[in-house]
């Protein structure tokens, strides 16, 4: 019975990730922002991937007041900063799109130097999609990962 509960909680968070981030019940979120939560991301392909979920559930930018998206843009750019600092990169790609997720949310993507030059050139989305579904990539939950402590410290000692 235990299981099944802790199943459906799972079920819950990932099903409305911005109201479970609201509601304190999504266990990705790293740190409150002012404009949005900041979250590590489900795969890990690329160490440090995370992802901004604005403070209310829209469906894209511009479904936000002018405020609320500077705010955002800034909190994503801030998010990038603490991931450069984390994962020691050359550079972050950012991606804002809502073609499969019809929500806001904002990918923030470290760049590796390890990745082959043919590949850096390429967006993320271009990798193979067995690099968004192989479990060995998939972030487990409760799992302690240094780069995502690193990138919440930022993220706290910048609010």
């Amino acid at each position: 019975m235990v299981s099944f509960l802790k199943e459906m909680l799972i079920l819950e968070w990932y099903e409305d990730r911005i109201a479970s981030a609201i509601s304190g019940t999504n266990p990705m979120v790293m740190a409150e922002m002012s404009g949005g939560f900041a979250v590590f991301g489900d795969v890990q392909f690329l160490p440090g991937y995370s992802v901004l979920l604005p403070k209310r559930n829209v469906a894209s930018l511009n479904d936000l007041t002018l405020p609320e998206r500077t705010s955002f843009l800034i909190d994503m750019s801030i998010l990038g900063d603490a991931v450069l600092q984390a994962c020691q990169i050359e550079r972050v790609n950012y991606d804002i799109l809502g073609n499969t997720d019809n929500f806001l949310h904002a990918h923030v993507f470290p760049r590796y130097s390890t990745e082959t030059p043919e590949r850096l050139k390429k967006p993320v989305w271009l990798y193979s999609p067995d690099y968004w579904t192989d479990p060995k990539y998939q972030y487990k939950l409760g799992e302690k990962n240094e780069l995502r402590d690193k990138i919440t410290a930022y993220l706290n000692s910048h609010k």
